[in-house]
């Protein structure tokens, strides 16, 4: 059974604005189960977490409903998911607890391919403690990581290596395994940035070789938060700085305060919605039912995505496209030889074209890459895409170079 794209966006009250949201690698829109399931928890009857009580009841099963959709979701264990308030609060706390152990004798590595939120939060604990900084490059020319320079960053003084699992402004999965094969050679940690793989793979963190990935449902349909997954062990090894009658069960010593319930039934509800996409029978369990659902979306995506950078290459040089690795999302960032990318992005802003002009946080990335003005053009291929949307695109761009 093929991904129906029509009968998928009928879920989505948003799209009837009539939109062509291209903007998903920042946060794609949401479906109405979503909204629904997060409507129904915060209409209760909801208290915080226990058993006694109907209301406590559903704050707790929220909680563990949150927990196994993203273990199905990372092929992770529940025991080890952590709600976040964001991908980048998640590195910041992490990096603070586990920067308490590092002194000037250790280094800590991070790429330049990353979006910031896991760079900058390991670079300034690195200082804190005194520790060196190495970095991992990546070929503008191809958008691939340099393994080479993976190999001379990573040493016996490595304590944590921080690699994206797929790149937010030009799509590159790198080799992370690869990556991680050679920290874990050294003893070190490493910490996988999966908020845009997370929406466009079914990822396995043991396969990664993750032992912390963090990924953001937003960017997978569901509410803004964040999730950590780890093996509880490793959770259990990791001392923090909490509150004296706080917990100190894991994984629940690593959330501040009370949880929210909404948004976790919310992502439990995204993940349902993913999990019914590949036609698979709802007696499947979860996690396989997701692996046909991706491996549905995987070809719609790609799809589209070979229409797009084919109607883009029909410029010529006048567009040069800096989503170049071999294996990557479906995303393209591009750059004009003549114009602006920001006047771009405000032309076809006003077709209802939405996508945006920047680096989007991938700081060292867009230096790497020498885009002009520091910003790209991105667009990003999203479950609900369509073809004419793909040609209204395709179509705003002629219009704004002819302009």
């Amino acid at each position: 059974m093929g991904f129906d794209v029509t009968a998928f966006r009928a879920l989505f009250p948003s799209l009837e604005s009539g939109i062509a949201h291209f903007d998903g690698p920042g946060g794609t829109q949401t479906p109405q189960p979503v909204a629904d399931a997060m409507a129904r928890t915060l209409a209760g009857p909801l208290s915080n977490r226990g058993r006694a009580t109907a209301s406590e009841r559903n704050a707790d099963d929220a909680v563990i409903a949150f927990r196994s959709a993203i273990a199905d979701l990372t092929g992770g264990d529940p025991r080890g998911v952590v709600h976040g308030r964001s991908a980048t609060q998640l590195a910041y706390d992490f990096a603070r607890h586990l920067g308490r152990g590092w002194t000037s004798d250790d280094e800590v590595v991070v790429t330049r391919l990353d979006h910031d939120s896991n760079v900058r939060p390991w670079i300034q604990a690195a200082e804190r403690a005194g520790a060196a900084v190495r970095w991992i490059d990546f070929d503008p020319a191809t958008g691939e990581l340099d393994l080479r320079s993976a190999e001379a960053a990573i040493g016996p003084s490595t304590r944590l290596v921080a690699v994206t699992g797929a790149s937010n402004l030009i799509g590159t999965k790198p080799p992370v395994r690869a990556v991680a094969d050679l920290a874990h050679a050294v003893g070190a940690l490493v910490w996988v940035d999966g908020v845009h793989l997370a929406a466009h793979t079914l990822v396995d963190v043991a396969a990664l070789g993750a032992d912390l990935f963090a990924c953001s449902p937003y960017k997978f349909l569901g509410p803004h938060c964040a999730a950590l997954v780890a093996d509880p062990a490793r959770l259990e090894s990791i001392e923090i700085e909490k509150l004296a009658p706080s917990t100190n069960a894991v994984p629940e010593r690593f959330e501040y305060g009370t949880l929210p319930y909404e948004l976790l039934a919310g992502v439990t509800a995204a993940v349902d919605v993913l999990a019914g996409l590949g036609g698979a029978d709802a007696a499947v369990p979860r996690r396989e039912r997701l692996r046909a659902s991706f491996a549905a979306l995987h070809e719609h995506e790609a799809r589209l995505l070979e229409r797009l950078e084919s109607g883009l290459r029909a410029h010529g040089d006048a567009v040069v496209l800096h989503s170049r690795a071999a294996d990557r999302t479906p995303t393209q960032t591009i750059t004009f030889r003549e114009r602006s990318t920001a006047d771009a992005a405000a032309f076809l802003t006003e077709r209802d074209i939405a996508l945006g002009s920047s680096d989007f946080y991938a700081y060292e990335a867009a230096i790497r890459l020498g885009l002009p003005e520091h910003a790209g053009l991105r667009m990003g291929i999203a479950p609900y895409t369509t073809e004419d949307e793909v040609d209204r695109l395709l179509a705003g761009i002629r219009e704004f170079l002819a302009s």
